[in-house]
Order: structure tokens, then C-alpha cells, then sequence
């Protein structure tokens, strides 16, 4: 009797978790931002959900939760129940860097985390104060390899986007800057912008209107092609740093063990939101890449972050890259 009541009990129970999963969504969905309101994360979050929420048939209400990089708001969001009404909006640094530069981080990004999809990336661009000698990349390289023990790199804090960018370039060109920590990215380009500091890579969303506005100096932008928000800047392929290319992606998970049924109609509603002229008309504006339905899904999304944890750890790691 006993082993019948209770095998009714698990059918039930399986029973109710199916019908939960069909009927999905039927009450508002948090997206967790690990990062403050107003950053290239934040703002591409908003500009996704407000669509897929409309698809979905119910608000996606996004929740601020920053702290450590974005790994706090990351690590929320792989303990939260796997029912589909906690998401984030994971990047290159909370799904690629960290396991280095968190030597006690809480979730692994490859395993706690159901892939939903990408959303757009957000380029790199290798900027410098307005007076910087060098008038292309090629000269640049050569003055900062001459110079290097001289100059001084600006980052947002040790984990950021340009903190890791910063270091891979330093990598690549096999150069050691003075590295100028600030505490967040419009304290570092104020400073770049009034000539205190030399240089810094960061994101397109964050230095092209300072750029366009001539207050500082845009050497190449490190993706495949060029990007429409700043046409006249060269890729660093065809101005001659080829192994330097690098975004700040930003894409959806869940957290392990959400359902196929609601993961199908996660990623469903995100295709359809950047498949829509208005949304990538207002992600291409920030100088985002949206890539195809191919590059974007939750397979190539997992085999992204596999990738990127193995590129960014012996990076970081050779730097004595640490986060407090």
C-alpha cells in the first residue's frame, strides 16, 4: 500500500510539473541584471525582454543585482528554482572570466546554467587619450611596446569588461602598462577623456559618443567586421592585430533543470524579439552584434561558454589576475 501511495503521489506530482511547464508563463518573470541600471547589460536586457515579454504573454520585470563582478546576481540566479520565472542575463564576464578571477565563485558556468541564448555583443574598442601619439593601430603597437613600463591603462575594476580586455591586449602584444583601477567606467574615461591616463579597451555602447565627439581617439574595434555606430573605425584584422578579437557578449540562461517545454518557449521568444526590425534597429544603435539564429541558439551558446572559460583562465591566471 505504501509503495502505491506514494508511486501516486510522484505521478501526481509529475503530472502538475507538466501541466506547470505547458501552461507556462501564467504570472510575470524576473530577469536578473548583475550589473547596475543604465550599463550596456542593463540596457540590453531591457530592449530584449520588452519584446519577449509581449510574446510570452506577461511582463519580464528586470531585477538589479549587482556586486563581485556580476557574479552575486549570477549566483542567484543558478540557485533559484528551475520553474522559468528567474532568468539573467549572463556576459563574457560572469560566464567566461570568473572561474579565474573568483577562485571561490559558487556556480560553474558551463554546468548550473540552461543556455537560452545570445542577445547581442557588444564590441571592443582599443581607445586612447585624445593627444596619444600614435595615429593608427600599427603605431600604436609599436609606441606602446617601446613604452609600455611609461604608459598607464585605465579599466572599470578588476573583473570588468575592460579590466580582462584590457589584460588580454596587454597578452597579446606582450606589453605590462601600469594598470589604473577606478570604480566603474565613467571615472576611467573622465580620465581618459582629460589626459591623466593612456589608454583603456572597453565597449562600443560605453566609448563611441565619446569618440564621435572627438574627446578621445579610436584605434580598432575588435570584431570580424566593422561596426555601423562607428563606420570609420578599422577592425584589428584589417589593421594588423588579427588575435585580438573579443566582445562583451551578453545572453540569457536559466537556471539547470528548467524544463525543455518552458527552455523551448524562452528561446522562442527571444528569436522572435531579435528577428523584430524595431528591437535590432535599437541594439544595432548601441553598436550591438546581433548574431544569426545558427550562432545565437543554446547550443552555440553553451559551446561559447565552454570556450571562453578555457580562453580567459590562463590569460588572467599568467597576470595574477584576482578579484577581492
Amino acid at each position: 500500500m505504501k509503495r502505491t501511495a506514494i508511486s501516486t503521489v510522484a505521478a501526481l506530482a509529475l503530472s502538475a510539473f507538466a501541466a506547470h511547464a505547458q501552461n507556462y508563463p501564467t504570472r510575470p518573470i524576473t530577469i536578473v541584471v548583475p550589473f547596475a541600471a543604465g550599463g550596456p547589460t542593463d540596457v540590453i536586457a531591457r530592449i530584449v525582454t520588452d519584446h519577449m515579454g509581449r510574446t510570452l504573454g506577461q511582463q519580464i520585470v528586470v531585477e538589479n543585482v549587482a556586486g563581485a563582478g556580476g557574479t552575486t546576481g549570477m549566483t542567484r540566479v543558478s540557485s533559484a528554482t528551475p520553474d522559468g520565472y528567474t532568468i539573467g542575463m549572463g556576459h563574457m564576464g560572469t560566464q567566461g572570466a570568473a572561474p579565474a578571477l573568483y577562485p571561490n565563485l559558487k556556480y560553474d558556468p558551463a554546468k548550473d546554467f540552461v543556455p537560452i541564448g545570445m542577445a547581442a555583443g557588444t564590441p571592443i574598442v582599443i581607445v586612447a587619450k585624445k593627444d596619444f601619439p600614435a595615429k593608427d593601430l600599427k603605431s600604436f603597437i609599436e609606441h606602446v611596446k617601446k613604452n609600455s613600463d611609461k604608459l598607464n591603462m585605465a579599466h572599470a575594476g578588476v573583473g570588468s569588461v575592460s579590466h580582462t580586455t584590457g589584460v588580454l591586449l596587454s597578452s597579446v602584444l606582450g606589453i605590462k602598462p601600469t594598470m589604473v583601477a577606478y570604480r566603474g567606467t565613467g571615472p576611467a574615461l573622465n580620465d581618459l577623456m582629460s589626459g591623466q591616463v593612456d589608454f583603456m579597451t572597453d565597449q562600443i555602447v560605453n566609448v563611441a559618443p565619446q569618440i564621435t565627439g572627438g574627446n578621445i581617439k579610436a584605434y580598432a574595434i575588435a570584431t570580424a567586421e566593422r561596426s555601423p555606430a562607428l563606420p570609420d573605425v578599422p577592425t584589428t584584422k584589417e589593421a594588423g592585430l588579427g588575435n585580438y578579437e573579443v566582445s562583451a557578449w551578453n545572453a540569457l540562461f536559466a537556471p539547470k533543470g528548467t524544463p525543455k517545454e518552458i527552455q523551448a518557449k524562452l528561446v522562442d521568444a527571444l528569436n522572435k524579439a531579435l528577428d523584430d526590425e524595431n528591437t535590432r534597429k535599437r541594439l544595432l544603435e548601441l553598436g550591438g552584434v546581433i548574431p544569426d539564429k545558427t550562432g545565437r541558439g543554446p547550443e552555440a551558446l553553451q559551446k561559447l561558454v565552454e570556450s571562453e572559460v578555457a580562453r580567459w583562465t590562463p590569460v588572467l591566471k599568467a597576470a595574477g589576475a584576482v578579484a577581492q
